[in-house]
């Protein structure tokens, strides 16, 4: 395994990160025996951190965590994360305080590492699925409010947000100085995020977060690595697939169909060719990756050592991203 500077932390976490969502889902959707195997195999290949959620399985991959790692008497990087809804507007610091003590619970911890906001920031409330605004985070009694009483408490060392909603809110949120790190969407679908895109790419353009955040000594976990599925080869209709505008199951499908007749398997699985993509770009601290089944980790980690994508590879995807290949 091979490790990176978490932005101006002081932390150096692996390049693969531990995904323990519903993509995937091996901590929770998996029998026991899988579970704690997926856990201890990635903490032998030297993954250091583990990446959950209160959302993952209605607290079901935190509770799972709790036990394992008390089983494998481990005790890895860990981040887990609030959802702020309209209905929790009126009392936020409440809400995060109470979600906190709750993760606590099921992760059989005293504290977690990264705290994040998992919620979408929007200019306006509620423009997209469940968003909040961004004086709902910076503002009075906001999220960064919440987060530093926690801080206080001693329940968590760092704040991170996951990257999705108005491009300008979350440039404005990396910039604000409140926030250690960001999970941004960046994928062989969608580079936005880690590079600028050709005028009219149907997919959301995220306006080179990476670089930007890179500049601020903010930490990127990149997620959606594969793209819900859609990389290597699985169309995704459920609600997850699209999290980010214009990368909804069908049109990455798409994308991804047409990656991978033009790359082949010339670098690899297409989810080795997909990690190594993420991890090219110098601004991103781990690719994180979630796993369905044990093979999955053994895929993950030896992309780590195959090195960058060609040159060649990399004129290829040049091209398809000048055509907007979501296109027909």
């Amino acid at each position: 395994m091979k490790y990176r500077k978490f932005g101006s932390t002081g932390i150096d976490i692996s390049e693969i990160v531990f995904g323990a969502g519903a993509v995937g889902g091996v901590v929770f959707q998996t029998d026991r025996d899988t579970r704690i195997e997926a856990v201890r195999r990635g903490l032998d290949y030297g993954i250091n951190w583990i990446d959950t959620a209160a959302s993952y399985g209605d607290g079901q991959s935190e509770e799972n965590l709790g036990w394992i790692l008390k089983e494998l008497d481990a005790d890895p990087y860990l981040s887990t994360k609030v959802r702020i809804g309209l209905e929790h507007l009126g009392d936020i610091t409440s809400e995060i305080q109470r979600s906190m003590e709750a993760s606590l619970q099921r992760l059989q911890r005293e504290r977690v590492n990264l705290f994040q906001l998992h919620t979408a920031v929007t200019n306006e409330r509620g423009t997209m699925r469940g968003s909040i605004s961004l004086d709902d985070v910076l503002g009075d009694n906001g999220v960064i409010a919440g987060f530093e009483r926690l801080r206080e408490q001693g329940l968590c060392d760092f704040f991170g947000f996951t990257g999705f909603g108005d491009t300008n809110c979350i440039h404005q949120m990396i910039e604000s100085g409140h926030f250690d790190s960001v999970q941004t969407y960046h994928n062989l679908l969608n580079p936005s995020a880690g590079r600028p895109v050709p005028d009219g790419l149907s997919a959301h353009d995220y306006g080179n977060m990476i670089g930007l955040a890179q500049e601020r000594g903010v930490g990127i976990l990149n997620i959606r690595v594969l793209a819900a599925g859609a990389v290597a080869g699985v169309q995704n209709t459920g609600p997850a697939a699209g999290l980010s505008p214009g990368s909804g199951g069908e049109a990455d499908f798409l994308r991804a169909q047409k990656v991978n007749a033009a790359l082949g398997d010339q670098e690899g699985t297409p989810a080795q060719t997909a990690i190594r993509f993420a991890l090219m770009n110098p601004g991103v601290s781990g690719a994180l990756v979630g796993f369905g089944q044990l093979d999955h980790i053994d895929e993950a980690v030896a992309a780590v050592d195959m090195g960058p994508l060609s040159d060649d590879v990399m004129k290829q995807l040049d091209a398809l991203y000048a055509s907007d290949f979501s296109t027909a």
